[in-house]
C-alpha cells in the first residue's frame, strides 16, 4: 500500500536560531542595548515586541547567526554572560550597557571558542586578489631563503588605495610567523588604519601594538607575543645633530626584525608630492601642511639622503629578515627596474574594476548563487575633459601645445595694501565669472553652438545626469588667493545658482592645517542628503582623507606629476553607503555612489595624465596604447572640444598626450556643424550678392541643390513661422499636415546646404598639408598661400573664400581654433615621419600625387 504523500516528504526544517540587539533613542535607553534571540525574522519579532508599548524610535543593530561551525548553538544569555564576565553591566532583564561592537566580539568569542582582548570582532576573510597577494610574496620569500638562509628578500605590493594593504601585509606577517614587525611610512597619518586593523579583527588578537603616539616602553613588550611597531621614516630613521642614529631609538638597531613594511613608498614621489600639493599655500601653511602630512622632520631627512647620495632603503640601519613595500603609484621604482616581475603584486584600479564586473557576473542578484558584491560599493570613476571657448583659452596659454593654463586663468591677488588674503579677487574676474556661466550650461556663445550642432554638452553644473554627483564636490585651486576670490565670486549676487551651495574653504586662515580642516566639510555636509557643498583647497584634504559624499573633483590648477593627480582623484572614489538605512537590517547596505567624475579643463594635460597613469602602471606592457586602453575600459574619458562631447579612446589619448591633439578629434572639429553658418539672415546674405551666390556654386554638390535652394529654404521656414504663430492652436488637421511636410522639407535641404559646406570645409586641412607657410589663423590660410594650389585642392578661389567669411558663411572663430589645431598636430606628425614641408614633398616625388589625389 503506497505511502502518503506527506510520508515520503522530508520535515521542514527547523528555523536557524539568530542573536539581535536594538537601541531605543530616548534618555532611559541611552548607551544600553536589548540583546535577544529568535527562530523568526528578526524585524517581525521586534516589531511584536514594541508593538504593544507603541515605540517606533527604535534601531536593529545587529542581526548575527547563533550557530557554531559544529553545528551547536548559543544562546542570547549566553552572549549576556559573556558581556558580564568581561565587566558590563545588566541593568534590567536583557538590556547591557555597552556598544555593538562588544556584543560582536562577544559573539565571535561563543562562536570560536576563544578570547579575545579589546573588541577583536572582525572575522571577515581575505578576498581573493588579497590571499593572491600574500601567496605570492610568501613562495618568493621561501624560495629565497631555500637558496640562502641569510638572503634578505624584498618585494613590492603596487596596490591602489582600498585593496586592504594594512590589514593583507598583516596576514603575511601572520603567515611567517613573524614576531617582530617594523611598519615604517613617510605619512605619519596613516597610523589609524594600521591599529585599527590590528585591534578589531579576531586573526590579529594577542598582538602587541606600540607607536610614537600610544607610548610604551618597546624592552617591557611580551617577547612570545607578535609585536608590531608603527613609525614615520623620517622619525625612526633620521640622525641628530651630530650626524648620529636617534638615541631614543636605538633600540630599533638591537632586535632583528622579521619582516619591515615600507606604506606608501616611494620617498622620490612623496617628497615631489609635498613640494606640489602646499605649492599654492603661503610659507607658513605650507611649512605646516608638510609637517602634518608627512612629518616635521621631513626636509631634514632628505637633505641628510641627498648628502649621503643614498636611497631611504639603503639608509636604514637596522637589522631584518624581509622587507614588503607597499604602494598604489610606485611608478619611479618600475621605472628604476628595481623589482623584477616575480617580486611584484599589482592590483590597480582596473583589477578592482574587473574583479567587480565578474563578481556580479558570476552571483547575479536572485539567483541561487547571490552573495554580495564586496566591490559593489568601489565607484567606477569617469574623466570628462572640456575644451573652453577660445576667449577664454586666449586669456591663459602656454606651455609646448599652447595649453590653457589653469594657475594663471585662476589666478588671484588681495586687491589694496592692508586688505587680508579674505578679500582677494580674480586677476582675470570677469572670465572666471564665464567660467562659472560655462560650467552650469548658461555661456550664452557656447549656447548658440550647441543649438547649431544639435546637440547639448553635458557641462557639470547643467546637466541633469552629472547634477546628482556635483552635490558635493572638491574644487582643487592653485593658490590660497585663488580658494579666497572663488568663494568671493560665487557669492556675489549674480551668482544666484551657486547660493545653493554652502562654500568650505579648507584653504582659509584659521580653517585648520592637516585634519583639522575636516570637520567643517563634515559639518556642512551633514548627511549628504539635504545639503549642497564645494569645498575648496589648494592641497588639503586630498591625499589620505575619506569624505564619502564627494563624488566630484573640478581639476582648476596644474598637476604634472600622474601620482599627485590621482591621489587627488582618487578621493571621490571613496564609497557612499548607507548600512541599515531603514535601522531594520543591520545586513543591508544601500550604494549611494555607483560612479564618480573627474572634471578637467585643461584637456591636453588631462589626457597626459591619464596616458602616464596607464603606462605607469604597466611598465612592462611593450604597447602603451594597450596598457592605456586597459585603463580607460574602466574609467571612460569623455572630452568636449568646443562642439562635440565624445568618447577617446585609448589611441586617441596618445595622440593628444604626445602631440596635442590627436587625428580623430581633429577631423571632427573640421566635420562640425558649428564651423558654418546657415541661419536665413546667413542664407539672406548669399542671395543678396552676386558673387558669393556664384561661389558658393562652385563648391562641390551645390550645384545639384539647385540655385533656388536659399529661397526656398527662407521663404517656406519664414512662412511656416508666421503661419504657426498667427494660427497657432486654429490650425486644422489638414493645415498641420501640410506645415509639417513643409516643414520637413526646408529642413531637408538646410541640412543638405550645412552638409555641403562642411564637405568643403574638410578640404582645408588637406590645402594647409602641402603648403610651407604656418598657419595659425583663418587669416593666414586666405592670404599666405598659393592661389593656384588652394582652388586645386578646395574648388574656390581664395577671393571667393575670403568673401564666404567675410558674410559669416564660414564661423572664423570655430575655423581658427581648428587652423591652430591642425597645425599642431601636423608639425607633430610631419617631423615624426622626416617630411617637414612640401619641399620635402616634393623633392621625395609626392607633391604631384598628392595634389591629383586631392583634386579627385
Amino acid at each position: 500500500m503506497p505511502k502518503p504523500i506527506d510520508a515520503l516528504l522530508p520535515e521542514k526544517p527547523a528555523a536557524r536560531l539568530r542573536i539581535y540587539a536594538y537601541s531605543i533613542d530616548d534618555d532611559q535607553h541611552a548607551g544600553r542595548l536589548k540583546i535577544g534571540q529568535t527562530t523568526q525574522d528578526v524585524k517581525t519579532r521586534i516589531a511584536q515586541q514594541l508593538k504593544t508599548a507603541a515605540i517606533e524610535n527604535y534601531t536593529i543593530v545587529l542581526d548575527e547567526p547563533a550557530d557554531r561551525d559544529d553545528g551547536s548553538v548559543f544562546r542570547d544569555h549566553d552572549v549576556r554572560a559573556r558581556l558580564k564576565q568581561k565587566g558590563f553591566a545588566n541593568p534590567t532583564l536583557e538590556w547591557m550597557e555597552c556598544t555593538v561592537d562588544d556584543v560582536r566580539t562577544a559573539i565571535v568569542e561563543l562562536r570560536t571558542g576563544q578570547k579575545y582582548e579589546g573588541t577583536h570582532h572582525a572575522d571577515f576573510p581575505m578576498r581573493d586578489e588579497q590571499r593572491a597577494a600574500v601567496e605570492k610574496t610568501y613562495d618568493y620569500f621561501e624560495s629565497i631563503w631555500a637558496e640562502n638562509d641569510d638572503a634578505v628578500p624584498e618585494f613590492l605590493w603596487n596596490a591602489k588605495m582600498r585593496f586592504g594593504k594594512t590589514f593583507t601585509a598583516y596576514q603575511l606577517a601572520k603567515k611567517l610567523a613573524a614576531k617582530r614587525v617594523l611598519v615604517v611610512t613617510f605619512k605619519p597619518a596613516v597610523e589609524d588604519a594600521w591599529k585599527t586593523d590590528l585591534q578589531s579583527h579576531v586573526d590579529f588578537d594577542g598582538w602587541q601594538y606600540l607607536s610614537r603616539e600610544t607610548g610604551g616602553d618597546p624592552a617591557g613588550v611580551d617577547p612570545d607575543r607578535p609585536l608590531v611597531f608603527f613609525g614615520s621614516f623620517q622619525d625612526l630613521m633620521g640622525r641628530d645633530k651630530a650626524g648620529n642614529f636617534k638615541a631614543k631609538h636605538k633600540w630599533l638597531t638591537d632586535l632583528m626584525w622579521d619582516l619591515v613594511i615600507f606604506d606608501e613608498y616611494h620617498f622620490g614621489a612623496w617628497r615631489d608630492a609635498a613640494k606640489e600639493l602646499f605649492e599654492g599655500e603661503d610659507d607658513k601653511a605650507r611649512k605646516k601642511e608638510t609637517e602634518l602630512e608627512f612629518g616635521a622632520d621631513l626636509e631634514t631627512f632628505a637633505e641628510e639622503l641627498e648628502e649621503r647620495g643614498s636611497d631611504e632603503d639603503a639608509f636604514v640601519p637596522i637589522k631584518a629578515r624581509s622587507y614588503l613595500y607597499l604602494s598604489g603609484t610606485p611608478f619611479k621604482v618600475l621605472k628604476e627596474g628595481r623589482f623584477i616581475e616575480e617580486q611584484i603584486f599589482n592590483w590597480t584600479y582596473s583589477d578592482e574594476q574587473r574583479a567587480k564586473a565578474a563578481f556580479a557576473a558570476k552571483h547575479p542578484a536572485g539567483s541561487l548563487d547571490y552573495q554580495p558584491n564586496p566591490y559593489a560599493a568601489l565607484p567606477e570613476m569617469r574623466l570628462l575633459t572640456y575644451q573652453m571657448p577660445d576667449e577664454l583659452i586666449a586669456i591663459a596659454s602656454q606651455g609646448e601645445f599652447d595649453e590653457f593654463d589653469l594657475n594663471a586663468f585662476f589666478e588671484a591677488t588681495v586687491p589694496s595694501t592692508g586688505s587680508g588674503i579674505q578679500d582677494a579677487e580674480f586677476v582675470h574676474k570677469h572670465e572666471v565669472q564665464k567660467w562659472l556661466d560655462v560650467i552650469r550650461g548658461a555661456h550664452f556663445a557656447t549656447q548658440v553652438d550647441a543649438l547649431k550642432a544639435g546637440t547639448k554638452p553635458p557641462f557639470p553644473y547643467s546637466d541633469v545626469r552629472l547634477l546628482p554627483y556635483l552635490q558635493h564636490s572638491i574644487w582643487m585651486l592653485p593658490r590660497t588667493a585663488s580658494c579666497a576670490a572663488m568663494e568671493n565670486l560665487l557669492a556675489e549676487p549674480q551668482n544666484v545658482f551657486w547660493h545653493d551651495y554652502q562654500v568650505v574653504n579648507v584653504s582659509a586662515p584659521g580653517i585648520g592645517v592637516g585634519l583639522d580642516a575636516l570637520p567643517p566639510v563634515r559639518e556642512a555636509i551633514g548627511n549628504g542628503h539635504d545639503t549642497k557643498t564645494i569645498t575648496l583647497t589648494v592641497g588639503k584634504l586630498t591625499t589620505g582623507v575619506t569624505v564619502p559624499q564627494w563624488s566630484s573633483i573640478l581639476m582648476l590648477r596644474n598637476l604634472q606629476a600622474p601620482e599627485t593627480y590621482f591621489q587627488a582623484a582618487f578621493r571621490v572614489q571613496s564609497p557612499w553607503t548607507i548600512r541599515n538605512p531603514e535601522g531594520d537590517d543591520p545586513s543591508r547596505e544601500e550604494i549611494l555612489k555607483p560612479v564618480c567624475f573627474v572634471f578637467d579643463f585643461a584637456p591636453t594635460r588631462a589626457l597626459r595624465q591619464i596616458s602616464e597613469y596607464g603606462t605607469g602602471l604597466a611598465p612592462d606592457e611593450p604597447n602603451p596604447e594597450r596598457a592605456v586602453e586597459e585603463l580607460v575600459s574602466f574609467l571612460p574619458v569623455l572630452a568636449y572640444d568646443g562642439s562635440n562631447m565624445t568618447q577617446v579612446d585609448a589611441a586617441g589619448i596618445l595622440d593628444i598626450a604626445m602631440s596635442g591633439t590627436s587625428a580623430t578629434l581633429l577631423a571632427r572639429k573640421w566635420e562640425s556643424a558649428v564651423l558654418v553658418n546657415v541661419d536665413n539672415l546667413t542664407l539672406k546674405k548669399i542671395m543678396g550678392n552676386q558673387a558669393a551666390m556664384d561661389a558658393v556654386m562652385n563648391i562641390e554638390g551645390f550645384r545639384a541643390l539647385g540655385s533656388n535652394v536659399f529661397e526656398t529654404v527662407v521663404n517656406k521656414s519664414e512662412a511656416v513661422k508666421t503661419t504657426k504663430k498667427e494660427k497657432g492652436d486654429d490650425l486644422t488637421p489638414t493645415e498641420k499636415k501640410q506645415l509639417t511636410a513643409e516643414e520637413r522639407e526646408y529642413k531637408s535641404k538646410r541640412k543638405q546646404i550645412q552638409e555641403k559646406l562642411i564637405k568643403f570645409a574638410t578640404r582645408i586641412p588637406a590645402f594647409m598639408y602641402l603648403t610651407d607657410f604656418r598657419e595659425h589663423t583663418l587669416k593666414d590660410v586666405i592670404t599666405k598661400i598659393e592661389p593656384e594650389l588652394f582652388q586645386a585642392v578646395t574648388g574656390l578661389t581664395v577671393e571667393d573664400f575670403d568673401l564666404l567669411v567675410s558674410l559669416g558663411v564660414f564661423n572664423a572663430g570655430h575655423m581658427n581654433q581648428a587652423v591652430f589645431a591642425f597645425r599642431r598636430y601636423e608639425d607633430a606628425s610631419l617631423e615624426y615621419t622626416g617630411i617637414k614641408s612640401q619641399v620635402d614633398l616634393r623633392e621625395y616625388g609626392l607633391y604631384d600625387t598628392v595634389v591629383a589625389v586631392e583634386k579627385g
